[in-house]
């Protein structure tokens, strides 16, 4: 009887998975709709931030320089892939062009992450969109 148990618990032991073998569950993306982006400023060569509906801040990084000598008063190109909901990096696409002269540079959008209100305070006045 005892042999049973024993062989009853190894195996519900070994059929249960690792702490590390369990994922987490993802996080519901904070989705915004691309008419929702009120104005953006530029933070550096690689970097924009969006002010989104007057409520949250997403800072946008770029793998290339593609914001390179541009101000925040240049114009951006923002479009959305697919359904005009801007969920992660992948669903947006960003062309620039300094003094908005010539055919917009292609940004590579690497990620997209929203602001917490504190971090969207701490950013700097020249760069708070």
């Amino acid at each position: 009887m005892k042999i049973a148990i024993a062989l009853i618990c190894a195996s519900t032991v070994a059929a249960a998975p690792s702490a590390r073998a369990v994922e987490k569950p993802a996080v519901a993306a904070k989705c915004f709709s691309m008419s929702d982006v009120r104005n953006h400023t530029v933070g550096d060569e690689h970097t924009l931030y969006l002010n989104v509906a007057g409520r949250s801040v997403y800072r946008v990084d770029m793998r290339n320089n593609c914001l390179g000598g541009m101000s925040s008063t240049d114009p951006i190109e923002l479009k959305s892939h697919g359904s005009g909901s801007i969920c992660g990096a992948e669903d947006l696409d960003i062309g620039a062009s300094v003094n908005g002269g010539g055919l917009p540079s292609r940004c590579i959008v690497d990620t997209l992450s929203r602001l917490t209100p504190s971090q969207a305070a701490a950013l700097p006045a020249k760069v708070k969109p």
